[in-house]
């Protein structure tokens, strides 16, 4: 648990500085996070007490699988999606930087050290080894942002995501509960290495089936499929851009670490084979409800809510494919839509700087206001689009091929899902034409952009367009991650 407790340390002692630190100082307590975060995530490729690199014929296939009791397992999918939340992190923390300051809202010392909390329980969720650290660390994720939803306190709108978030939040947490509860009493184990043994035995007991049911419910509010996907649109357009960003890429990624590591590391394969038809079902309903609801969308960060459940839908297509292919295709997605969606996002942030005026037409001008910060929104919409040679092509082309070879029962899906990608490019195409073809306002002022925000988005695009382009290099590492999927 070296990074987790890495991070919580640096949590804490964030808290720490914040009380010692002279206030005209505390502006620069960002980067030392920052720096803080990218020390470890190197530290992670370079050394580790727990994992073990194996040579079978001379060429490395994975680490070996340890663990840390009965809660905690360290394996190539736990550390590929612990270095996926660091680099969000970094991100996110990068593009806050001035943020708190120019919505005149203090606290951004605070916001940090939350969003570290946060982190950590993102990072326990990759690990989580038994139900009683998947229901733990879904909580602190869960709690971290029932703050940071609601942390611009000045702005109605985003107190009011905050309360919307706790209400929902605490719904699908007591659903996962007493699914935990209904598991615990037909295995008579918390622990996923005693239901995966013994899960043969119990395919055939409805209370069993019903507990397992309720787990996923309240793993699907926390990546905003159907039917727990009523929060996201409401949530993401209250809330700070910030704390947006993160929750839209990491809070998803630990739902999806935590669904991929039940359902294709623990069961076992002729076990949830027959949930495919299920899966497939939430995956094309989630689809089309996203894609369709976005359509009329006005507001910026509403309509990456609305994107934000049909992206959902995407990738359940890849869990529902149930194989190694469908995994790593996912985990791929999930690479792209980091730097895409953090790169809309800050964006937002600099451009609109949180107001209430979030409407597409805002960004009528952008193009002369700020080419840059024109050009990457651009990039963003073409990604989540689709449209080569960006990132959110080739993962949306991984998903589609590994449902494909799943085989002919799941070509419907499919075609819902590239009914999808057509509706999506309206709306996305939406953005880019306020961005370059709208009137434009008689306010033509140069957009400042902060240092450390220009840094995000130069590492976002440069993300988008080499996993578009280069993708082998990451396909390699997910191609280990994946080696415990059945």
């Amino acid at each position: 648990m070296g990074l987790d407790i890495s991070v919580a340390v640096l949590a804490l002692g964030v808290l720490l500085l914040d009380l010692w630190m002279p206030v005209e100082n505390r502006s620069k307590l960002a980067y030392v996070i920052a720096a803080a975060l990218a020390g470890i995530l190197i530290g992670s490729f370079i050394w580790s007490p727990y994992t073990i690199r194996v040579l079978v014929d001379g060429e490395l296939k994975h680490f070996v699988q340890l663990t840390g009791g009965d809660l905690f397992v360290m394996d190539d999918l736990a550390l590929f999606f612990k270095r996926f939340f660091l680099v969000a992190a970094i991100l996110v923390i990068l593009m806050s930087v001035g943020f708190w300051s120019r919505v005149n809202v203090g606290g951004g010392s605070e916001f940090y050290s939350i969003t570290l909390f946060a982190l950590v329980g993102m990072l326990l969720a990759a690990s989580a080894n038994d139900f009683t650290m998947l229901f733990v660390s879904i909580e602190l994720i869960t709690v971290s942002f029932y703050v940071l939803t609601s942390f611009h306190r000045t702005r109605l709108a985003s107190l009011e995501a905050g309360v919307k978030y706790l209400i929902l939040g605490g719904l699908s947490s007591a659903v996962m509960v007493y699914g935990i509860a209904l598991i615990y009493g037909t295995v008579g184990s918390m622990g996923f290495v005693e239901l995966s043994n013994r899960a043969q035995l119990l395919m055939n007991q409805p209370v069993f089936l019903l507990g397992l049911l309720m787990v996923i419910a309240g793993l699907g509010f926390k990546i905003a499929a159907f039917p727990m996907q009523i929060w996201a649109p409401d949530v993401y357009q209250g809330s700070p851009a910030p704390a947006t960003a993160f929750l839209a890429v990491g809070s998803k990624a630990a739902g999806f670490v935590l669904l991929l590591r039940l359902l294709l590391v623990v069961l076992p394969h002729d076990f949830i084979v027959r949930w495919n038809t299920a899966l497939l079902g939430i995956s094309a309903i989630t689809i089309l409800y996203g894609s369709l609801c976005a359509i009329p969308q006005r507001n910026l960060k509403r309509l990456l809510g609305y994107s934000s459940i049909s992206n959902a839908g995407y990738l359940l297509l890849g869990v529902a494919a149930l194989s190694k292919d469908g995994a790593a295709a996912v985990l791929y997605y999930l690479s792209g839509y980091l730097f895409t969606v953090v790169a809309a996002f800050t964006v937002l942030a600099v451009a609109i700087r949180a107001t209430d005026a979030e409407d597409i037409a805002t960004l009528a001008g952008l193009g002369k206001r700020s080419p840059f910060l024109a050009a990457t929104m651009a990039l963003s919409m073409i990604s989540l689009a689709g449209i080569p040679p960006l990132a959110g092509f080739f993962g949306k082309f991984l998903l589609f091929k590994a449902a494909i070879d799943a085989g002919p029962a799941y070509y419907w899906a499919v075609a819902v899902a590239i009914v999808g990608v057509v509706i999506s490019i309206y709306y996305y195409f939406g953005v880019i034409r306020a961005i370059y073809w709208s009137a434009q306002p008689s306010d033509v002022t140069p957009i400042e952009i902060p240092l450390a925000a220009r840094v995000s988005l130069g590492v976002c695009v440069v993300g988008m367009l080499f996993l578009g382009v280069y993708p082998a290099s990451l396909l390699k590492l997910i191609g280990l991650a994946v080696e415990t999927v059945h």
